[in-house]
């Protein structure tokens, strides 16, 4: 079987897959041809079914594991499947969702020692009742974004110790940033993704999620959980989350930095791996 990763142009290849997307659109000249998004654990390809379009659209739909036999090819300068035979196969979509290649527990560990470094008592305690154990379960299986960056299971997990790794950094650099607030505020940005998204390998959005959007379903969760807090330590960890995505609405430093450190990190993370030349 091969791997997505390991494909190559003008290679005839069988594997087994997941669906990420599927859709039917028509070409130019008229004919139906279906459009796919193929996953597994090491990548994404996009596939095309050029013929028997009718007959191959009938035996599997999206979020299906499917065995696949096609021809690897370059279209715009990005390889793509052109798929010949593709049926569902006894197999859990779910684990041939792209995954992240550093180790998960190592990650959670990382998020532990962040949480932890903790001093303020309220924001100890609303980091540690939001990030629960069922929390961090979807933390490892969902993506930091459905499309985007870190757009694998387990993206949240790395992306969330990432931006606050890098928070962490500045309150060093900056001693008088609150470093408890920006630290707490990182580790909980993102939270409103494991109520956004369902696991691979399509991570589409739940009904809320399509409705409400990530922020206002995290505020919705930290809200529920951050009753040891005064007030004013609230309203301001509330608000640098709600403004993680817009720097004009910012009123604070934290938040600031917050939405700074979130845009680092996911540029890093999509930035493409240059080759040195010579």
């Amino acid at each position: 079987m091969s791997a997505i990763a390991e494909l190559a142009e003008d290679r005839v290849v069988e594997g087994v897959y997941a669906v990420a997307r599927k859709r039917r659109l028509r070409a130019r000249s008229g004919a139906d041809y279906l459009a796919l998004e193929l996953v597994d654990p090491t990548g994404r390809i996009e596939g095309r079914v050029w013929h028997d379009v009718e007959l191959l659209d009938s035996r599997f739909a999206e979020g299906d594991a499917v065995r696949v036999l096609g021809r690897v090819e370059r279209f715009r300068n990005a390889l793509q499947l052109d798929v010949r035979s593709i049926e569902q196969v006894e197999a859990d979509p779910a684990e041939l969702a792209p995954a992240m290649r550093r180790d998960a527990d190592e990650l959670e560990g990382f998020l532990d020692f962040l949480a932890g470094e903790l001093a303020h008592p309220g924001l100890k305690a609303t980091v540690g009742a939001v990030l629960g154990e069922e929390t961090r379960r979807k933390l490892r299986l969902l993506p930091a974004t459905p499309e985007g960056h870190h757009v694998y299971a387990g993206g949240l997990l790395e992306h969330t110790v990432g931006v606050a790794t890098i928070c962490r950094e500045l309150t060093q650099l900056h001693p008088r940033l609150r470093a408890d607030l920006l630290v707490a505020a990182a580790l909980l940005h993102d939270v409103g993704r494991t109520a956004e998204l369902t696991p691979g390998p399509t991570f589409r959005p739940t009904a809320e999620g399509r409705l409400l959007g990530h922020v206002h379903l995290g505020l919705r969760l930290i809200e529920a959980r951050a009753t040891p807090l005064e007030p004013d330590i609230r309203a301001e960890l509330l608000h640098a989350v709600a403004s993680h995505h817009d720097a004009r609405a910012a009123r604070t430093a934290e938040a600031s930095c917050l939405y700074h450190a979130n845009q680092l990190d996911a540029v890093a993370a999509t930035r493409p791996v240059e080759t040195p030349s010579g």
